[in-house]
């Protein structure tokens, strides 16, 4: 059994075209860059969808390249950051608001979308351990597995969407609304990802509407 991966394949074009959108004096490499991490994300994820299970090395292409962007895309964004404030802070003449506002926007989806991706990697094992109901130990217990047996189907397991919504709330709420995170890995990559929110709204998007108002 197979999870669809349109919803990952869009995730990882998404987040190739916000590095890319970035404003030249904040982002941390060229556009062009940012268009071949994307691809270079995608194609084995349309490789496991077309070949399905039938080759694993895919898979661990895959899995490998998932978390590549999301250790290149991480460190971009802490280094856009580190831009954004140092430009408010030294060069304030040289932002204005408009480009603070979207900075920190991109910066911010951005950061949702990685955490979202590298959670619904290492999640029991990988996409492919949950689909086929393997039993490595949870890193998050979702309300539907506690949920009464007749709400639920009973071959349900999280997918990307599930994951998705995790690092959203994670990120908006600075805390989990849904899923519950079990082991230290979890509640270090959720501290981690609401240190990166709460830097980019507290200080750039504040700033940046501050100079609009």
């Amino acid at each position: 059994m197979l999870e669809p991966r349109w919803p990952v394949a869009l995730a990882v074009v998404a987040s190739a075209l916000l590095l890319g959108m970035l404003p030249d004096r904040i982002r941390l490499f060229p556009s062009e860059l940012a268009w071949v991490l994307g691809l270079m994300g995608t194609f084995p994820i349309f490789i496991v969808a077309w070949k399905g299970t039938r080759e694993l090395i895919w898979l661990r292409v895959e899995r490998a390249m998932i978390f590549l962007l999301f250790a290149i895309a991480a460190l971009a964004m802490v280094v856009n950051l580190v831009n954004v404030v140092s430009a408010m802070i030294e060069r304030p003449a040289d932002v204005n608001g408009i480009q603070l506002l979207s900075s920190s926007v991109g910066v911010w989806v951005t950061n949702v979308i990685i955490f979202a991706l590298l959670y619904w990697q290492i999640d029991r094992g990988g996409p492919e351990a949950r689909a086929n109901h393997a039993t490595p130990k949870p890193d998050w217990l979702f309300p539907q597995e506690s949920a009464p047996s007749g709400d639920v189907s009973p071959d349900w397991h999280p997918t990307f969407i599930d994951y998705l919504y995790l690092a959203y709330s994670t990120a908006t709420a600075f805390s989990t609304t849904d899923a519950m995170p079990v082991t230290a890995r979890a509640k270090l990559l959720m501290m981690l990802q609401s240190a990166f929110s709460l830097l980019t709204v507290m200080v750039v998007a504040s700033r940046a509407i501050n100079i609009l108002g």
